[in-house]
């Protein structure tokens, strides 16, 4: 088995749900947006976040302010407020050291996306990011399982591994990819979907595992 992972981003290798909180509460305060606002925005936020969402967002609370300009400032504020605990860099520069290929497939804004990856600083532990605003497909698409391979300069089909959070996306597109997958416990299971090589409870479980691999 090579020594290929994909990492899912968003509650994977980064806390999304705390960051998404504090950069609404930072919008609200900065644009006096009221609580039906960010209640909307909460609520509209909870899975995914685009430059649209900001034009419903004027469109729905009569704003002066330009949605771009709202959009920028929220990339802004998730990048500020994202957060990655330590072990996981940690974790990262582990399985590089053990010769480990590293790619991130992501769901998401291309440019929310990667400044996240910069803030945390996991842009420079990894060898390749395929988001799915690059190509306007999110996973389960093979397409994306593809396009973070080639960025990180290896072949699908020679295996490798998929860890994420999302049992369809993560785990049911590893899966069609001929991917080993790690599934971090948490969202419902669907039936019908194989069950994952692996169930932990972290992402640093999920490293550990890989890095036991290397050592077989």
């Amino acid at each position: 088995m090579p020594r290929f992972v994909i990492f899912d981003l968003d509650q994977t290798l980064v806390d999304r749900k705390s960051a998404l909180s504090d950069a609404v509460t930072g919008l609200g305060r900065v644009h006096t947006l009221g609580p039906d606002a960010e209640r909307w925005l909460r609520t509209e936020l909870a899975d995914r976040a685009n430059a649209a969402d900001f034009v419903r967002l004027r469109e729905a609370f009569d704003l002066e302010v330009p949605a771009a300009q709202l959009w920028q400032e929220y990339v802004s504020l998730m990048a500020a407020a994202v957060t990655c605990r330590p072990e996981v860099p940690e974790g990262l520069a582990r399985l590089r050291a053990a010769a480990w290929t590293i790619g991130i497939a992501t769901n998401g804004a291309s440019d929310i996306q990667r400044a996240k990856l910069a803030a945390t600083g996991l842009a420079d532990l990894v060898d390749g990011v395929a988001v799915s605003g690059d190509l306007e497909i999110r996973k389960p698409d093979l397409r994306l399982f593809e396009l973070a391979a080639t960025r990180c300069g290896v072949n699908l089909a020679d295996g490798g591994w998929m860890v994420g959070d999302n049992p369809a996306g993560d785990i049911g597109g590893g899966q069609e990819a001929g991917l080993r997958t790690i599934w971090l416990r948490g969202r419902a299971w669907p039936d019908g979907l194989r069950a994952a090589h692996h169930i932990v409870e972290d992402v640093t479980d999920a490293i550990t595992i890989l890095l036991n691999e290397t050592s077989e």
